[in-house]
């Protein structure tokens, strides 16, 4: 599904214009954005959590040149669902 197809249905079983949803969903989309860039999480009941985690150092190797990479620390994003989402995914 992607950002369009969710724009349609909201805005078909809401009533609202298909403009208004979007600038809904981007406005949305940059908050999340915006506060996992702070190092701040976001929790949403009943939906779940998107989080920031810390990845530690490791090494890695580069099959062609036969050698040792150190990937440094560093965050990435994640999501982790609601125990009542994961159920329904189920």
């Amino acid at each position: 599904m992607t950002k369009a197809d969710i724009v349609k249905e909201v805005s078909k079983s809401t009533g609202i214009e298909a403009t208004t949803v979007m600038a809904v969903v981007e406005g949305f989309m940059a908050a999340v954005k915006s506060s996992l860039a702070k190092d701040n999480n976001v929790y949403l009941r009943g939906f779940g959590t998107f989080e920031v985690k810390t990845r530690a150092q490791k090494t890695a190797r580069n099959i062609t040149r036969n050698t040792t990479v150190i990937i440094p620390e560093h965050k990435v994003p994640t999501f982790k669902p609601c125990a009542e989402f994961k159920s329904q995914v189920k």
